[in-house]
């Protein structure tokens, strides 16, 4: 791993991202290796930064080339403040006139630079005095209030919740992780934000959830010796490093502070302890209120937002209290190539994960359906690398139920953990995709079965407070012990979503047989499905179509035959 760098060195966070709404397709914090920067591409061609003079000597025509080179490398900003043309009037001209004050905020929810006296988001639509901090996804977008009265589902129930029992859900948090920020002000705020666990923390407690009907479990710091079962001995040294510095970044995008390894060492210990505690029976489940998040920490790098790889410690931890098998499945919309890297070659660890790749141009780039671990654990890496955004419910619940539950229940595992990344969900301005509080309901729910109900959530990523405080509240609901209020049993993927599946199931039936079968039937329905596309398109093309200007014309009754509207009967005399 490279050096620690200060954040003056990192001069690629300062560059434009021409995403106006969809940050991240070409790498975890945009093309430039950033999420913090938002702008306009210039479509007047006048990007450059050259000044060429004008000299008096010069005849017209090359007056006038050279103006136009001068317009082609001026920036805007150039043009409107140099004197371009002797006719241009310049009578209304105030040198003592005050620059023009230019209104700019960043919406708390997503993070969205927003010009003008406007009381919404443009992008998410969220008011800029939402108190979504406050009831988390329980305030109003449109106001600072509430969109609902809450007061039945606040009451506490009776009895103790000091301490987790064997039929209890378990939380772990600590306000000390809210300390790990980024320190250097950018020109757009940093995604991965201690707002997001306030976010979810107002909702639980809105909710009554947590506190309420979730038990808390002691914070503590992950030991050095149980941090070298993941990581190497020179990147938690690296990370204990940043103790000693006000501001320091491993990668452009992955910053840290004098507070951000005591955040990561109580996050992978919240994770270790939940782990232990589920294992042994002295919880029924639990959920990691924690971050920085991990997955994407390998053995040697921290990368990605992420410092100590949290579903890695809670896995290992797992196993030393007893369970044999771990599965893990990470929903995130990125890749969690440090938790791929840590188990590769681990068969007692079998990792899934659901994640947008799109031939590799979608951070950080790995995640194929061909990579299935190594050295005789092949088979025990599964991954669905989605091939476009926009991807919703229906895909993931299809792919649950085709890959991901019929591999899981072979491998039969003692212990279920979720990297839950909730920047798949709808709204989230780095995934891009449409996953709904439901989607993620369901999914939570149909995982829950596994492994005797054993089952650990981590929070991952996820950038929209709206979005991931609703997404977190459904599953936290779920593993309490209610049912999912939508019903998404018989989903219809779409048609990238399907094959992505195909592909996934032709590759991992050689390790997992018992995928044959429903290989065969997908692709006879695939099959089916073309060729009814197929005959579609061809009665449509082979059907006359009138114009529409017809219809008002002389030719109005030729337009209603034409277009099916009604037909002409032979009539007897």
């Amino acid at each position: 791993m490279g050096p620690l760098t200060n954040g003056e060195a990192e001069k690629s966070l300062d560059k434009p991202n021409n995403q106006a709404q969809c940050q991240g397709s070409h790498g975890r914090c945009g093309n430039s290796g950033s999420h913090r920067t938002k702008s306009r591409p210039c479509h007047e061609g006048n990007c450059g930064e050259g000044d060429i003079g004008v000299s008096g000597k010069d005849g017209p025509t090359d007056v006038l080339n050279k103006k136009t080179a001068q317009q082609k490398e001026m920036t805007l900003e150039d043009m409107y403040n140099q004197d371009l043309d002797d006719e241009d009037d310049d009578s209304d001209w105030d040198p003592f006139q005050q620059p023009l004050e230019v209104i700019k905020w960043f919406c708390t929810n997503c993070t969205m630079l927003n010009l003008g006296d406007v009381d919404h988001c443009e992008v998410c639509q969220e008011h800029k005095e939402s108190g979504i901090l406050k009831q988390g996804c329980f305030a109003s977008a449109f106001d600072s209030g509430l969109t609902e009265t809450l007061s039945d589902t606040r009451e506490r129930p009776k009895g103790s919740q000091d301490s987790a029992s064997n039929s209890s859900t378990v939380v772990g948090f600590d306000e000390r992780m809210l300390l790990h920020s980024e320190v250097q002000m950018k020109s757009h705020p940093h995604p991965e934000r201690p707002d997001r666990i306030r976010a979810i923390s107002a909702s639980l407690a809105t909710a009554g959830i947590f506190p309420g009907r979730c038990h808390p479990i002691p914070a503590r710091e992950i030991t050095r010796e149980e941090l070298l079962m993941v990581h190497s001995m020179e990147h938690i040294e690296t990370v204990d490093h940043t103790g000693h510095m006000y501001s320091s970044y491993f990668t452009p995008d992955t910053y840290a502070n004098e507070h951000s390894a005591r955040a990561a060492r109580l996050a992978a210990g919240l994770c270790a302890d939940l782990a232990k505690a589920i294992v042994s029976g002295r919880a029924k489940n639990g959920f990691a209120l924690v971050r920085p998040p991990g997955h994407h920490a390998g053995v040697i790098q921290a990368m990605g937002f992420c410092l100590h790889n949290n579903a890695a410690v809670a896995a290992l931890a797992a196993q030393v209290s007893g369970a044999k098998k771990v599965l893990i499945v990470d929903w995130d919309v990125h890749h969690g190539n440090g938790t791929q890297e840590i188990f590769d070659q681990n068969k007692s660890v079998l990792y899934v994960s659901l994640h947008r790749h799109e031939g590799g141009q979608f951070y950080p780039g790995t995640g194929a359906a061909d990579e299935v671990g190594t050295m005789g654990a092949e088979g025990y890496c599964v991954n669905v690398p989605w091939s476009r955004g926009g991807v919703g419910d229906n895909d993931y619940i299809y792919a649950f139920q085709h890959v991901v539950l019929p591999i899981a229940s072979e491998f039969s595992p003692d212990f279920t953990i979720i990297s839950a990344g909730f920047d798949a969900a709808r709204g989230d301005p780095l995934g891009c995709c449409d996953v709904t509080p439901a989607g993620y309901e369901k999914m939570t729910h149909m995982l829950s079965d596994l492994s005797g109900g054993k089952m650990l959530v981590i929070l991952e990523g996820g950038y929209n407070l709206r979005s991931i405080s609703s997404s977190a509240t459904a599953v936290i609901k779920v593993l309490l012990g209610e049912s999912p209020g939508c019903e998404l049993d018989t989903p219809l993927p779409s048609r990238s979503g399907l094959q992505t599946v195909l592909e996934v199931l032709e590759i991992q039936k050689k390790y997992w047989p018992a995928l044959g079968s429903s290989l065969t039937k997908l692709q006879s329905q695939l099959k089916m499905h073309s060729v009814q596309n197929k005959e579609k398109q061809i009665k449509k093309s082979r059907r006359a179509v009138a114009p529409l200007f017809w219809k008002w014309g002389r030719k109005a009754l030729l337009y209603h035959l034409l277009n099916g509207h009604f037909h002409v009967t032979q009539k007897g005399w």
